[in-house]
């Protein structure tokens, strides 16, 4: 990205002064993360689709892995002629990132040939790569899980000691830690491996259309590849497949509004055979699809369906009272297919030449080919391979609490990942010399600081963007997937200018018009005030947040592209949908009235 007009823009990162109070805390993210005087020259927005929560210090590693292996993928791997990495920065608590754009002609030439010959070789030949890459994936995922516990005995065990091993326990700490984290870097570059392919193809497609029609919509683009399976769908249809077997079986009047996961299990047990088949299909859903967390895999606390059942069962009853009523559970997939295949023989006889025509049905194919990874890959990768990771940190969280180091496994995410390593080879040595442990007087005040950091930062907002608006915005991920573009940062700064407007406007993710009460959802821990044909208002939403589509009437969010997951499910739901306004969470009050029009993008303050 490029940036001329100095004038026009938003706050500067040096505008941006760290919260009273919480100056060491901010101190402790890593130095290459933390703002420069430098930084002013370059535009920046707050990645609030990733980390709408003030980060952890610990898992700030979301961020650092995932940038490195983007960084990696776009630059040097498939050589993305306009595009380079993202930088990221933070200040209380918020992530920052910035793109780096190739402007120069004759290095955007070379790097051209040299994409031709990566990108159209994975093209070519993308379904074989991508059953090699869920190979790979599935691989990474067992050698996590076949990671030992990390342990530390009084004594070595005798059965070491007399095969000869040679080695003790404490070295096996350090070991699985370096393991632990190779292998989360590791998932990174596999996750990035065909993500920025599929959004190039798809946005080749997107401009060819904009030429070739200048009238289109980009929301009747994105309908033209609508209607995709994919595995991110898989956990949202285990639940319908419960709650219809829960119907079959007669256990359906044990799913009750406020009951507890434990006291369903509990009620269910204790109904003969009927109830342990509901069970056993229950059992057949966690292994795998439960591996799915309730946020979008960036936060420790973000559990898993199977760490923690309370969302998938606070969906089942609302699932089994539309069977009662006679609606159908499955998504309008078909009636999306269908339209899509009117809209692409539409448009394709509105083409002059059969040059064009070739073109086009080239592009529609490789785009319908490649997307579904695009919102596939996130089960293996942010969902069932993170909860791994994350769980296996707590882990080593279990054993320094159990230490004294802090009082809880959890307080481990207070400490970087560099932090950590010391701390357990601080325990390593302790275990090893019979000398407390030296952590032990110096952790638990640091967890404490941090710990308060976090609540602080977490009562303020931050500016959704930072320094001077670019000329051209062409990464594909920052376009498709943030939906930041040169029109809807205008938007936003216009939005800043007329404060009392009641109109926000984004990108028309999702056709329809719906009117009824704003619920502003700031974090999965606020889902369950959601009610029956509210609208959600939020940051953004995540592939586990698929059940509450039952119940809301619409969908708005501050962040995302036509490509972003709160449009790709409202489509898949028939919900009107519009994502990408900047600062709806702010400018809405809960409980508002508000208009919600998808097909214009513009969601109207009605009381």
């Amino acid at each position: 990205m490029s940036t001329s007009d100095k004038t026009k823009g938003f706050p500067l990162p040096s505008s941006l002064q760290v919260i009273p109070g919480t100056e060491r805390a901010q101190a402790a993210y890593p130095y290459y993360m933390q703002f420069t005087k430098d930084d002013d020259e370059r535009f920046w927005f707050y990645n609030s689709m990733h980390f709408p929560e003030p980060m952890y210090v610990f898992d700030t590693i979301t961020a650092e892995a995932a940038y490195v292996a983007l960084g990696a993928s776009n630059t040097r791997v498939q050589s993305l002629p306009t595009t380079l990495g993202i930088d990221c920065r933070i200040i209380n608590g918020r992530f920052y990132i910035g793109g780096n754009g190739v402007t120069d002609p004759a290095e955007i030439a070379r790097r051209t040939k040299e994409f031709e010959q990566r990108a159209f070789y994975y093209y070519a030949n993308w379904e074989r790569l991508f059953a090699q890459w869920k190979e790979k994936m599935m691989k990474l995922i067992r050698d996590a899980q076949a990671l030992p516990k990390p342990t530390l005995p009084e004594f070595e065990p005798l059965e070491n000691v007399h095969a000869g091993r040679g080695i003790a326990s404490n070295h096996y700490i350090l070991d699985t830690y370096q393991k632990t984290l190779e292998g989360y870097f590791r998932m990174w570059h596999h996750h990035f491996e065909f993500l920025l392919l599929g959004y190039g193809a798809y946005l080749t497609f997107f401009n060819f259309c904009k030429k070739a029609f200048p009238e289109i919509s980009d929301q009747t683009i994105a309908r033209m590849v609508a209607g995709m399976e994919a595995e991110i769908f898989r956990p949202d249809d285990e639940l319908r497949r419960l709650a219809k077997r829960a119907m079959e079986l007669g256990v359906d009047g044990e799913f009750r509004e406020g009951a507890s996961p434990d006291d369903i299990l509990k009620a269910i047990g204790n109904r003969g055979a009927a109830g342990k088949a509901w069970l056993e299909d229950l059992a057949l859903s966690r292994d795998p699809w439960f591996n799915i967390n309730v946020g979008d895999g960036f936060y420790h606390y973000h559990r898993s369906w199977n760490d923690d059942l309370s969302m998938p069962f606070a969906a089942l009853p609302g699932y089994i009272a539309n069977l009662k009523a006679g609606k159908t559970l499955e998504r309008p997939t078909q009636k999306l297919l269908e339209e899509r295949k009117q809209l692409i023989a539409d448009y394709r006889e509105l083409l002059e030449t059969d040059e064009e025509r070739a073109a086009y049905d080239q592009m529609i194919h490789l785009t319908h080919r490649v997307f579904p990874y695009v919102e596939g890959h996130k089960f293996y990768c942010e969902h069932w391979y993170t909860n791994l990771f994350f769980n296996k940190i707590r882990e080593f969280g279990e054993l320094l609490s159990q230490h004294g180091f802090f009082p809880k496994a959890d307080d481990a995410f207070h400490l970087t990942h560099y932090e950590l390593k010391a701390a357990l080879v601080d325990l390593m040595m302790s275990w090893a010399n019979g000398s407390p442990p030296r952590g032990i007087a110096m952790w638990p005040a640091i967890v404490k600081e941090r710990q308060a950091a976090i609540d602080e930062w977490a009562k303020h907002n931050t500016p959704p963007a930072l320094g001077p608006v670019p000329d051209i915005i062409d990464d594909p991920s920052i376009v498709m997937l943030w939906g930041i573009t040169r029109e809807n940062l205008n938007k936003w700064l216009e939005a800043d200018a007329e404060p009392n407007s009641n109109e926000i406007k984004g990108f028309a993710a999702s056709r329809g018009v719906v009117e009824g009460v704003a619920r502003v959802v700031q974090s999965v821990e606020e889902i369950d005030r959601l009610r029956q044909g509210d609208i959600l208002v939020c940051r953004v939403t995540n592939p586990s947040w698929a059940p509450i589509f039952q119940k809301i009437s619409a969908a708005v969010s501050d962040i995302g592209g036509s490509m972003s997951h709160a449009a790709i499910v409202a489509r898949a739901f028939g919900l009107p949908a519009v994502v990408g306004t900047g600062t709806a969470t702010h400018r809405i009050k809960d409980g508002q009235r508000i208009r919600v029009d998808g097909g214009r993008g513009v969601v109207t303050i009605l009381s």
